[in-house]
């Protein structure tokens, strides 16, 4: 018998005074029986951090041509692809081919994997955004993992705050690029 999704729900406050997005959010997402806590917690870190009109997280693990979260305008088109963890150079290239805008959030050592795919064919690899989210952040958050949480997110300067009970941890979200 094959193992089902688990479903977690999260409240989430989002106050990013750099975007100007400041909202509650009810977060609902299955993870897949394959995935792991580091990379469902990026996923809610990356959905809530470029949160906007037309976001929404693809079908899963289960469908490996889509983005982990996509933003799409009214008519459907893709405007924005945001894929989590340390993706291969074809699937970056593919990406950035398919929505004008591309962002990756990196939840491991992002060192050995921009060196390997430096020398890649990465279409327009110049705007492709790359944020490694501190992985101390992302243990911490594990740490605290429940099926329900409510969580603080803040974004100042960008500084990520993330509060969960009477617990704040912070990271820098600094952007990287491919062939910087």
């Amino acid at each position: 018998m094959a193992l089902g999704a688990t479903i977690y729900v999260f409240t989430v406050r989002v106050a990013n005074a750099d975007r100007g997005v400041f909202e509650t959010l009810e977060i609902r997402i299955a993870r897949h029986p394959s995935e792991t806590a580091e990379f469902l917690l990026t996923r809610l870190l990356a959905y809530c951090l470029e949160y906007g009109e037309g976001i929404a997280f693809s079908r899963g693990l289960s469908d490996p041509d889509e983005p982990a979260i996509a933003v799409r305008d009214l008519t459907g088109a893709l405007q924005a692809w945001i894929d989590i963890g340390t993706p291969e150079a074809a699937r970056i290239h593919k990406a950035s081919k398919a929505a004008p805008r591309v962002a990756i959030y990196a939840h491991r050592d992002t060192g050995a994997w921009l060196e390997r795919i430096s020398g890649e064919r990465i279409h327009q690899a110049q705007r492709v955004e790359i944020y490694a989210v501190d992985r101390e952040l992302i243990t911490a958050l594990v740490a605290r993992l429940e099926r329900r949480m409510e969580l603080d997110i803040s974004v100042s300067e960008r500084m990520l705050y993330v509060s969960v009970g009477d617990t704040t941890l912070t990271s820098a979200l600094e952007p990287l690029r491919l062939g910087a």
